[in-house]
Formats: C-alpha cells, sequence, structure tokens
C-alpha cells in the first residue's frame, strides 16, 4: 500500500524512472562487456593452455630425443666381440660419464637379458635377468634404440622408464643392449617439468596412450592409471590432439589442451580451470557493480529535489482549477512554470469557456426538441443518466396508456415488461458507456392486463465532451405489423409444410442462379447432400432438350415453360428425365426470381418404353416379333440397292413340334422354343435381326452377307438344332428345322414377296423329307 502511495506521486515516478534508466543502461553495458571480456579471455586462456602444452611437448620430445640419441651413439661405439663385452663390461659403463648425467643409472646386458654391469653399483641388479622385459623384448626384435613403457623397476618398485640401444659385433651379430634407467620419482628432467605451473590452480600431465600416468602434477602418482571418465584423455590415447572444454574429476568446467609426443607414444594435457581462468572479469563486474550503487545513491536525492521543483507550479495550478469549478474563482487559471504546465492551464480555460457556450445551445436545442416531439407520430422519450423520464412527448403517453404527469421523474425501465426489462437495462448501459445506439423490440406495460404492447425501440446517449447527461429513446408500436408478420409466417410455414411433401422439386432461384427455396425432393434431385439453399442451381445441375443445352441466360430471357420434356443432369452426374416447369416472378426487376417446377418423369418413361418393348417383342423367347420383324424386313429391303452383297431373308420351320408339346407338355415346350431363341441369338451377327413369326416359326434378316455366308450359316443351325435334346421323364426330346433362304433384291415389291419366296423353301425342305435348307432363287431383273 505504501508503495502505491508512493508511486501515486510524479516526482517519486520520474526518480524512479531515471534510477531505471541507469540500471538498465548499466545491466546493457554490462552484459555487453561481459560477453566482449568473457569471449577474449576464454580465447586467451585457451591460448595460453594450449602454448603451454604445445612447449612442454616439444622440450620433452627433446629431452628425449638426446638421450636417446646419446645412448644410440654410445651403443655403436661398443662394437666388440661377445666375450670382450662380457669381459669388459663394468669398464665400459664406468666409462660412460656422459650418461651418468642424462640417467638415473645405466646398465649393460647380454644377448640374453642378463644384467652384467650397471653404474652406480648402489643399485646391485648385476645378475638380475631382464630377458622379460618389454623394453628387452623390443630391442632384441627389431634391433633399433626404444623408449620404454613405464614400468616397475627391481629396486624398491619405483616407477620408470627405460632408454635401451642394441649392441652389435663386427658382424652386425646382436650380442647386448645398454640401457639407461630414468626414475619417474627421481632428481632429473621430468621432476624440473612438475614445477611448471598453470596459475594458481592449473596442472600438467604426462600419460602414455596405452593408459599409464608418467607425471601428473596432482596427487596422481605414476604408473597409475588414467582416468578414461574423462572423454578427453579417452581421445587422447585415441591420438587426439589440440584444445577444448570439459570437466575434471569435481565436475568443475576447466580448459584442457592435448599435444602428442613424437619420441613415444606419449601425450602431455594441460589444464585449467575456468574459474581463475575468467577470475579477472569476475574482479570487473564486482567493481562495476559497486561503481554503479554510489552513482545512484548519488544520482536519486539530486533528481528528486530537481523534480519536486519543477512539479511545484503543477500543484498551484491544480488548486486554481478547483476553485474555477466551485463557482470560487470567476478568472481564468493562471501560473508561473514550464512550458507544458502553462499550456494545460490555457488548454483548461478553452475547454471552460467552450463547455459554458455548450451548455447555453443544449439548453436552446433542448426547446427546440420539446416543440418538435410534441406532434411527432412516434414515441419520444428523453431521460437522465439514472433512466428517469424527463419528457415525454404525446405519441408516447398514447403507447403506454398514462399521461406526462405519471410518467415524469419515473424510470423508464419500469415501462417495459419485466420478461424484457433486464435485456433493457443492459443495452441501455451499453448505449451509454460505449456512445452506440441500442436497438430492440421490447414488450411494453400496457394498462389492459390482456394486451401485448410491441414496441420497436431504439435509444442513443445525449453527451457533451465531459460527460454523458442521459438518453433519447424512440418508440413505434409494431403490435399490428408484429400480428400480420405472424399470420405471414403461418401462412409460409403452411406452404413450406404442402412443397415440403410434395414429389415435385419446387425450388426459387434469384437472377444469379442462387438458390432462395428448395423443398426436400428438389435437393435429392440436384444430387446435393442436406440443405442445398444459397447454392447456385445452374453450376449444379445441367438441363439438356433433345436438340441442344439449355444456359442460364435462356431461362432469364425466355418465356415461362410448361411441361418441357428434359433431361437434368445433377452435380453427382446421375441424369434423370424430368418433366420441367418454370415461371417467371417479378420479371425485370432487380428481384426477380424463377420458380422450378421439377417432375421426376422416369417411371413414365420406363413404362413407356416397357409398353414399347412388349409391342415388338415375343414375350416368351424374348425375340421380336412378326410386326418388329416386318419393319427392319422394309428397311433391309430399302438399303438393297445400296449394298454391294446382297442381304438374305431365312425362314425356319420347326419339325415335329407338336409331339413335344403334346407328350411332354407345353411347359417343355416353352423350354425347347426359349433354348431354341438362345441358340439362333448366338449364331448370328449383332447386326442381324432375329424374330419368332409365331407358334413354330422363325425368322432371321442378314444385311450385307450374301447368299454363300447365309447357306453356312443356315446348315450350321439347322445341325445345332438337330443336336439340341431335352431329358424329361426319362425319354429324350428334340426338334429339327426346316429351313428356307432367299436374297433381297431392289426388285421386289415389299417384305410380302420376299417373305413367300422364303416360306416356298422351307415347304419344300418338309415335302423333301424335313431337316434340310432349301435356298429359292430371286427372279431375274426385269
Amino acid at each position: 500500500m505504501l508503495i502505491k502511495q508512493w508511486f501515486g506521486s510524479l516526482v517519486n515516478r520520474a526518480v524512479a524512472l531515471v534510477v531505471v534508466a541507469i540500471i538498465l543502461s548499466a545491466l546493457l553495458v554490462t552484459v555487453a562487456g561481459s560477453l566482449l571480456s568473457r569471449s577474449e579471455l576464454e580465447q586467451q586462456a585457451r591460448d595460453q593452455v594450449e602454448t603451454i602444452a604445445t612447449l612442454i611437448a616439444g622440450e620433452l620430445d627433446d629431452k628425449l630425443a638426446l638421450r636417446l640419441g646419446a645412448l644410440n651413439h654410445v651403443a655403436q661405439n661398443l662394437t666388440m666381440s661377445r666375450d670382450v663385452l662380457n669381459a669388459r663390461a663394468q669398464i665400459l659403463i664406468r666409462r660412460q660419464t656422459a650418461l651418468e648425467h642424462l640417467f638415473d643409472a645405466v646398465y649393460l646386458m647380454d644377448e640374453d637379458g642378463l644384467v652384467v654391469a650397471e653404474h652406480p653399483e648402489d643399485y646391485r641388479q648385476s645378475g638380475l635377468d631382464v630377458s622379460n622385459r618389454e623394453y628387452f623384448r623390443r630391442v632384441a626384435s627389431t634391433l633399433t634404440p626404444v623408449i620404454s613403457e613405464p614400468y616397475l623397476s627391481n629396486y624398491q618398485e619405483k616407477p620408470a622408464i627405460m632408454v635401451a640401444a642394441p649392441i652389435f659385433d663386427h658382424r652386425q651379430r646382436f650380442i647386448g643392449v645398454i640401457g639407461g634407467a630414468i626414475a619417474l620419482d627421481g632428481n632429473n628432467f621430468l621432476d624440473q617439468f612438475i614445477n611448471i605451473r598453470i596459475g594458481t590452480t592449473g596442472y600438467l600431465g604426462v600419460a602414455t596412450r596405452s593408459g599409464f600416468v608418467v607425471v601428473n602434477q596432482r596427487d596422481e602418482r605414476a604408473m597409475s592409471p588414467v582416468r578414461v571418465a574423462n572423454p578427453v584423455l579417452r581421445d587422447a590415447m585415441e591420438g587426439f590432439e589440440g584444445t577444448v572444454d570439459t570437466r575434471n574429476s569435481s565436475g568443475e568446467k576447466t580448459i584442457m589442451s592435448v599435444q602428442q609426443l613424437t619420441q613415444v607414444p606419449w601425450f602431455v594435457s594441460a589444464s585449467w580451470p575456468a574459474r581463475e581462468a575468467l577470475a579477472p572479469m569476475t574482479r570487473t563486474l564486482d567493481a562495476f557493480v559497486w561503481i554503479l550503487l554510489a552513482v545512484i545513491l548519488l544520482i536519486a536525492p539530486l533528481a528528486l529535489w530537481r523534480f519536486r521543483r519543477l512539479m511545484a507550479p503543477l500543484k498551484t495550478l491544480g488548486e486554481q482549477i478547483r476553485e474555477r469549478h466551485l463557482g470560487m474563482r470567476s478568472d481564468p487559471v493562471d501560473v508561473a512554470g514550464g512550458k507544458e504546465i502553462r499550456q494545460v492551464a490555457e488548454i483548461f480555460n478553452t475547454v471552460t469557456d467552450e463547455r459554458d457556450e455548450v451548455l447555453v445551445s443544449l439548453a436552446e436545442r433542448e426547446a427546440f426538441f420539446r416543440s418538435l416531439t410534441q406532434s411527432a407520430p412516434i414515441g419520444i422519450v428523453q431521460t437522465d443518466v439514472l433512466g428517469r423520464i424527463e419528457f415525454a412527448n404525446p405519441a408516447f403517453e398514447a403507447i403506454v396508456g398514462h399521461p406526462a404527469e405519471q410518467l415524469t421523474y419515473s424510470y423508464l425501465a419500469n415501462r417495459v415488461h419485466e420478461s424484457d426489462r433486464p435485456e433493457a437495462i443492459a443495452g441501455w448501459k451499453t448505449a451509454i458507456r460505449n456512445q452506440s445506439v441500442f436497438r430492440g423490440r421490447l414488450r411494453l406495460t400496457s394498462p389492459a392486463p390482456d394486451r401485448v404492447i410491441w414496441g420497436d425501440v431504439m435509444t442513443a446517449a445525449i453527451q457533451t465532451p465531459e460527460k454523458a447527461l442521459g438518453t433519447i429513446t424512440v418508440v413505434r408500436d409494431i403490435s399490428h405489423e408484429l400480428e400480420v408478420e405472424e399470420a405471414l409466417r403461418a401462412e409460409q410455414q403452411r406452404a413450406e409444410t404442402i412443397l415440403g411433401v410434395l414429389q415435385e422439386g419446387v425450388l426459387m432461384v434469384d437472377v444469379e442462379g442462387v438458390i432462395r427455396f428448395a423443398n426436400d425432393a428438389a435437393c435429392r434431385l440436384l444430387g446435393t447432400e442436406g440443405e442445398c439453399v444459397l447454392r447456385n442451381f445452374f453450376q449444379l445441375v445441367t438441363i439438356e432438350t433433345e436438340e441442344r443445352e439449355m444456359t442460364a441466360e435462356q431461362f432469364l430471357t425466355g418465356d415461362d415453360l410448361d411441361s418441357l420434356y428434359v433431361t437434368l443432369r445433377n452435380s453427382l452426374g446421375v441424369p434423370f428425365p424430368i418433366d420441367l416447369t418454370m415461371l417467371h416472378i417479378r420479371q425485370g426487376r432487380e428481384d426477380e426470381r424463377l420458380v422450378f417446377v421439377l417432375r421426376d418423369d422416369s417411371d413414365r418413361r420406363r413404362q413407356e418404353e416397357r409398353l414399347s418393348w412388349e409391342a415388338t417383342h415375343d414375350s416368351l423367347t424374348q425375340l421380336l416379333n412378326r410386326r418388329a420383324f416386318n419393319a427392319s424386313l422394309v428397311r433391309s429391303l430399302g438399303e438393297a440397292g445400296r449394298q454391294e452383297a446382297r442381304s438374305v431373308l431365312m425362314l425356319i420351320d420347326l419339325d415335329y413340334f407338336k409331339p413335344v408339346n403334346d407328350e411332354g407338355g407345353h411347359l417343355l415346350g416353352d423350354d425347347l422354343l426359349k433354348r431354341l431363341a438362345d441358340l439362333f441369338k448366338d449364331a448370328v451377327r449383332q447386326s442381324d435381326t432375329v424374330a419368332r413369326l409365331g407358334g413354330d416359326e422363325f425368322g432371321i434378316i442378314l444385311p450385307a452377307c450374301g447368299m454363300t455366308r447365309a447357306e453356312a450359316l443356315a446348315e450350321r443351325i439347322r445341325a445345332d438344332v438337330e443336336a439340341l435334346r431335352i431329358e424329361h421323364d426319362g425319354r429324350s426330346f428334340g426338334v429339327t428345322t426346316s429351313i428356307g433362304l432367299t436374297e433381297l433384291t431392289a426388285e421386289d415389291s415389299g417384305p410380302r414377296e420376299v417373305m413367300a419366296r422364303a416360306d416356298e423353301g422351307s415347304y419344300i425342305a418338309k415335302s423333301r423329307g424335313r431337316n434340310r435348307v432349301v435356298v429359292v432363287p430371286s427372279p431375274p431383273a426385269g
């Protein structure tokens, strides 16, 4: 609470702003400097660690190379016989004074690995067998100088390394080994290496790639295993060389540099904790924080004093404004101070003068408003900000049935029916708060309890630039209009119900083709799932007549249509035969509508097709009947003069069919006729015409066939019929055929003449014993 009260003062806010600006600026500078300094310090630390590791590795390589070269030089000067070497071994060792300064001990071994001489003799290693030592086996096998892996010497089991070189006789035969031992914890160049430091807490180490410590500045002893948990050391054992960030065994971030030696499979590691490497930056930040606190303690009181001096005229201005508002001061406010404070005073004086002018103008307008509303045909009500009626015109008095004396100073909300009152109050409050207009249909109270008054209400706020003065409400009695609307809705609902149960699709579209109404039957025909209103009718369907596809423009500009047979193809691509009726409503006007009535004509057309089919086909065999056959024969005769190969008429008369009916029954006879019909249809071409002419007589028209092919086809049919047998009640039934053939010519007068010739052929076939084909030639031309 005290903090909120303190920040209530502009002076205190300004001081806080200055302090925050100083702190943010300092933080920005600090963060930027820290990032730059840290990056530079880290790079310097990495370079320093890498330089130390490189120097140490180079120095170790040089010292080991010096000792390896010196020892190899002595071995080359010991060229003599094996016996001489063994006899003079001790003397030869004592003469190598140069090696005494390079090694802690020097040994001479024969070719079998037996130590034959040593210097100094205090170690008492003479007579010792070292043939199993790694360095001796390597020298004996490679015959080259070597530097051994760290090992535990026989003298007090102290860790050491051996530099060994082979000795050859005059014939270059291997006769022994001279070796120089370097104690890893002795007073030699390795001990000097331990004394080199990196900062205060940094340290160096030397280890072999095989995983043993040679020297380490930390507490790790020589010959102890390398900490393979450290990934950098693990990579160094694989040959890695470089400088990386890692963590030591304590989890502290460390900069580590690894350098490999060239003389031996060792590596040098230099480690420097990042905490110590970046310590200068930490000290700089601490100093910067103290300096920042000192600056804030100095600037804050000075800024507080200065801001209070600057804001003093504002307090005087506030007192004068209060006096002017309470009427205690008639003169304009006038204060000294900064430019901004004087500008506030001038603005206040201007606003006050304008307000006085507005109040005078408002009074004049109110008088004018009251005089106009007295004769207005709609109800007009003026209220204050609390919703109390200050003025109501005679039209409003007539709507609610109360005189002005009862309405004045009563709440306008009380004139609204209690069911609609919460909605009205919320709408009026929103209109005043947002300076908007509230519109709604509300029920008003009526003196008659059984009467409901509906009013179309519109309320707007009356406001000045300073505050809201009240509301103006316009009320129009729409009770009669709602009764008419309700009656219209009932009629519309009744019409929609009737249209909904109709089987015909009924829809209405505008001039753009947008569907404004459609019943369920229409939506089903259009192929839409669910509601199809507001979709474009002409985009959903295509309407085709026998001649063309009808367009939207043709419907809009054409006349009304009555029972036009069309094909409607809907959005799913399904075609429907439709009996279409179309009417124009308000044709030529902007709100023109088109009413379509779509009657699905599929059943009627299927019925017509069925009747047409039955009129031209035999119901038993599904073949064409005599009437359709005669029509096809007439067409074939008309084409006879234009064909290169002549068409042929074939008449087939069944032999012995009556016994099948009499002995097997009519059902068996019907079955035989259907099988024969299938046989005839399978035997001919798709373009040929097959018909049952009546009873047991069939006819086939073979267009452009030629007599030769027709005769061969007739013989095949005759043979197939003869082979067809039906088993019934243990008996076998069948028939044969007497077939007459004749050609169709342009000279034939009609189908009767051609039928007579073919019929003559079938009679001739019967007279010759049945079951045969007879060709009756056409008469010669002319």
